[in-house]
């Protein structure tokens, strides 16, 4: 039997497991081959001065690139809109971005201008530092349906082609980086889950654009789903 003594040292020693942050205590995550980290939309609309930009978006690029490090395999992902995409309000007449309309996809919320093919604010961030990447993706390059998701577009059934690309590479876990929480990392981190890949978001490496409440919401989504909320710290060479 266990004496008194060592009991209480016990209860100690988790009563100060249970004060300590979890990055001290929690086993760190290790990318192997089967691991790849996917990078959405660090573009410069969504960077301080974009026609949609992120706050604090700019912070990402730094933990990015530490993190790109640790991975040997990376996908990049680029909003790519066509002018006068359905998703832009001004394409609607006498709508205002942030507003939300009907279309047969569902509901769609209405954006400025943004992430036009060919432009400067659909490029990649010029401070991203992955030259080992080895795929770029881009969607919403359909006229009329949107493309949040990095594995499939707002209509629910039309495939990017990521999921078999990284299915091919024998990928099984995936982690999550970039812009926005609450929009296009977080449907694509609850689709890397349909799609049956174990689903990682690393908080401190995305920012969102909580809009009404919809960051809140992403990370309740994203939990019922299965995904996982770590941090950059957690990630270890």
């Amino acid at each position: 039997m266990l004496g008194r003594r060592q009991i209480l040292s016990g209860l100690g020693t988790m009563a100060l497991a249970a004060m300590m942050p979890r990055a001290l205590w929690a086993a760190s995550i290790k990318p192997d081959e089967a691991s790849a980290l996917l990078v959405i939309d660090v573009q410069n609309c969504f960077l301080p001065g974009g026609s949609l930009a992120v706050k604090d978006g700019e912070q990402v690029v730094p933990v990015i690139n530490r993190l790109a490090q640790v991975f040997s395999n990376v996908v990049l992902t680029q909003d790519w809109h066509t002018g006068g995409h359905i998703s832009f309000a001004s394409t609607h007449s006498g709508k205002k971005p942030f507003e939300t309309i009907e279309l047969a996809y569902g509901k769609q919320v209405l954006w400025p201008d943004h992430c036009v093919q060919g432009t400067d604010g659909a490029a990649l961030s010029k401070d991203l530092s992955i030259p080992h990447a080895g795929l770029v993706i881009r969607k919403g390059f359909r006229k009329d349906v949107d493309s949040y998701s990095a594995f499939t577009e707002a209509d629910g059934k039309t495939t990017t082609g990521l999921a078999a690309y990284l299915k091919a590479r024998d990928i099984r876990n995936v982690f999550l980086a970039g812009l926005a929480t609450d929009f296009c990392v977080a449907w694509s981190a609850i689709d890397a889950r349909k799609a049956g890949f174990e689903t990682y978001v690393i908080e401190d490496a995305c920012r969102g654009i909580d809009a009404q409440g919809s960051l809140a919401k992403a990370w309740a989504d994203m939990t019922a789903a299965g995904v996982k909320r770590i941090q950059s710290n957690e990630i270890s060479a």
